[in-house]
């Protein structure tokens, strides 16, 4: 059963996707990505995009630990239900809607973004057969909406090879955690 580990709902537990279609990301990887996060002091104050959201895990972490606002993405029926009833939950204990649920596949998503809209943190935890082709060409439409500054955490397998960055985006950092990678991109 996973947890929000820290920050103002710390300790409240979130519900999961009964199944096999999602991979939770575990609360190893979770607790040192946000370690992570928190260093580069991109948290408090953030507006954070949540793709392939899963349960929203990582998105409702982001909120309790003092994000402005966190955009779950969720194409799978099932998921985008959790993400509800987990981010009902944490805005809940924060005692106002901080956490708001799309349920949408990421490219359609990505393809209404207005001009002008822009995201501090982005975290992509895509299902890990997604091939680099689909996931450049959403990391490409994601470019142009990064504020200054911003990071983009994405969470793939680790034998999983680095991929070819589409313009706009750098690797600035990578961390190995048993079968997952995660890759820290910035605006190039």
């Amino acid at each position: 059963m996973s947890r929000i580990i820290a920050g103002a709902a710390g300790g409240t537990t979130l519900t999961s996707v009964a199944g096999q279609a999602t991979r939770p990301t575990t609360d190893r990887v979770k607790e040192a990505l946000f370690s992570r996060l928190d260093a580069y002091n991109v948290l408090t104050g953030a507006h954070v995009l949540d793709l392939f959201a899963g349960s929203g895990s990582l998105g409702v972490e982001a909120a309790s630990r003092g994000a402005a606002t966190v955009d779950l993405v969720e194409s799978a029926d099932r998921a985008a239900a959790v993400c509800r009833t987990n981010a009902e939950a944490i805005n809940s204990v924060l005692g106002w809607t901080c956490v708001r649920v799309h349920r949408s596949k990421v490219e359609t998503y990505l393809d209404r973004v207005p001009a002008g809209q822009s995201w501090d943190l982005v975290l992509l935890d895509p299902p890990y057969p997604l091939a680099d082709a689909p996931l450049m060409a959403i990391l490409g439409a994601l470019a142009q909406h990064l504020a200054e500054g911003a990071v983009v955490v994405l969470e793939r397998s680790a034998r999983s090879g680095e991929p070819d960055w589409p313009v706009g985006l750098a690797r600035f950092a990578e961390k190995k955690y048993g079968e997952t990678r995660l890759w820290y991109l910035e605006p190039a």
